[in-house]
């Protein structure tokens, strides 16, 4: 991902802005999981965009990030801004005490300043900050304070400058900073058995301020107040609601991470607490414990039934969809009345919606059940691939032609045909093209090759040669359901990349094949019926 956006150089300053972004988007949410090369790259690239982005983005994305990515060489870079960029990070930044510990010399006195003044800091990264004394922490001057220098204006931009000194300083800091984290923080060795219990304690945000009976760092910083979604390490809903009614909390789950000892679900109960004087709210102090067996449902290995539970949900979506539907399809025939234009236009857009949500219901559905039981009526049957590729590049004309892509499908050998369904032969080869055409760059072309493929595979494939944008993707993200090519979660496309490939993988294991994802193309594996017929033609001897 990186090395994408970094060889599409930016040009202006709306590219500037686009190619920031996008690098302190991966950077905070898989800056954990990339390579040293690819981090290098990345953190030397903003700081040669800083000069050329607008304080108010970098503030803006300092904002959007802090909360969310606990990729520590990412907070250090931020940390060395100007006050207003460096304070949105360090305001609202979560790390491990180790982070912290390693970070602290690789930032200058101004984010000192901003870290002396938060409350929820581990201990030991309070005595850090009182060690360095009271010259390592400056004020902030606000612009046009009358004690303020006279030369405002060198102090508002960043210390980083186009020449290459500042930026070689920069780089210089986080290398330091990332040579400090690689190095043992404490001489204490961890634990070889999980633990399995320990106490807390929150300030009047919510946010853990201590904690005993596990590393500091796996809880410190985490907040009961607001809910955790897609695997974050937080507390779920129940808290959440629990604070805001600053009620007791029974039973809610937390999710930590960290050493192997502390890392995992937990369970925890706390009690909100006063001040005995003042009767003011102070927090929540509470216990939490490993969950027992029967309150797992979560990570369990998928059950015998769990088509079962895969069509019981299909079947809880339809209703509301139906209603949905029918209540939209009500306004746009204006069945009880007369209604505007941008109303039935609006009802028209949701009845569409409601179709193309209608198709995924059904897709799964057959998927659920070829996973688990495949259909002994399909067995028999063949469909002509060729046939079946034609008509779907058919089918999304229209949207090639929206987005001026020239789709080209070559054959290789022949004739095509596969052991399944023609109803579930257009869904694999539908969503197959149709994701591609959605993350593919407009204006481009895609190319892709139909192939029959001899004994003793004996397969059809279908290969699609990866758009550029997703050229340099690995595989684990292409079927990441959050993945995007812009490095944000898709909002606009109804079905993400990562579902669909999955979707297509399901449906094409139940007929026998496969999805397989190589570093130039996806394959689409399908069981060809060529040689069946060929032999059941031969006489017997």
């Amino acid at each position: 991902m990186i090395a994408t956006i970094l060889r599409q150089a930016p040009s202006g300053r709306r590219g500037s802005v686009s190619a920031w972004r996008q690098l302190s988007d991966i950077l905070a949410q898989r800056g954990n999981q990339l390579v040293d090369a690819d981090i290098r790259r990345g953190l030397h690239a903003l700081a040669v965009l800083r000069p050329q982005v607008p304080e108010k983005v970098r503030r803006d994305c300092a904002e959007a990030v802090a909360r969310h990515g606990r990729f520590a060489p990412l907070v250090a870079l931020y940390a060395n801004d100007v006050p207003a960029v460096s304070a949105a990070m360090l305001r609202n930044a979560r790390l491990s005490e180790a982070d912290w510990l390693a970070m602290l010399p690789a930032t200058g006195a101004m984010a000192r300043s901003i870290l002396a003044g938060r409350s929820d800091l581990p201990d030991g990264v309070r005595r850090a900050l009182a060690s360095l004394g009271s010259a390592s922490v400056a004020l902030p001057q606000p612009q046009g304070s009358p004690a303020a220098p006279a030369a405002p204006a060198a102090a508002a931009e960043p210390a980083v400058e186009a020449g290459g000194s500042q930026i070689s300083e920069l780089v210089r800091r986080i290398d330091k900073f990332q040579a400090a984290r690689g190095q043992p923080v404490s001489a204490a060795p961890a634990p070889r058995e999980p633990r399995a219990a320990f106490l807390f304690e929150t300030g009047p945000d919510g946010v853990i301020h201590w904690v005993d009976g596990i590393t500091r760092g796996a809880a410190i910083g985490l907040s009961i107040a607001e809910a955790a979604f897609g695997g974050e390490p937080g507390a779920d809903g129940i808290a959440a609601g629990a604070f805001r009614q600053r009620a007791e909390m029974v039973g809610a789950r937390m999710t930590l991470e960290g050493s192997a000892a502390d890392a995992g679900e937990w369970r925890f109960s706390a009690l909100p607490w006063f001040d005995p004087a003042t009767g003011q709210f102070r927090g929540y102090r509470g216990s939490a414990r490993r969950p027992q067996r029967n309150e797992t449902p979560y990570g369990r290995p998928a059950p015998e039934d769990a088509g079962d539970s895969i069509r019981q949900l299909i079947h809880e979506l339809r209703s509301p969809l139906n209603a949905i539907s029918g209540f939209a399809q009500i306004i746009a025939g204006q069945m009880f009345g007369p209604v505007s234009g941008a109303y039935r236009a609006m009802a028209d857009t949701i009845v569409a919606d409601a179709a193309a949500v209608q198709a995924i219901i059904d897709d799964l559905e057959t998927a659920a059940r070829a996973v688990a039981a495949p259909d002994p009526t399909a067995i028999g049957e063949t469909v002509d691939i060729e046939a079946v590729v034609a008509q779907v590049q058919r089918d999304i004309a229209p949207l090639l032609g929206e987005r001026h892509i020239d789709l080209s499908l070559s054959r290789v050998g022949g004739p095509f045909v596969a052991r399944a369904s023609e109803a579930n032969a257009r869904r694999m080869v539908g969503r197959l093209l149709t994701a591609l055409v959605d993350v593919a760059e407009a204006g481009t072309i895609m190319v892709g090759q139909l192939v029959t493929e001899p004994a003793p595979d004996d397969m059809l494939q279908l290969r699609i040669v990866r758009p550029a944008t997703i050229r340099f993707a690995t595989a684990a993200d292409l079927l990441d359901p959050g993945f995007s090519p812009e490095g944000d979660a898709p909002g606009a496309a109804i079905l993400s990349l990562g579902f669909s490939l999955r979707l297509v993988d399901s449906l094409a294991r139940g007929a026998g094949g496969r999805l397989d994802i190589g570093h130039n193309a996806l394959t689409l594996h399908l069981p060809s019926a060529t040689q069946r017929s060929v032999a059941g033609a031969q006489p017997d001897d």
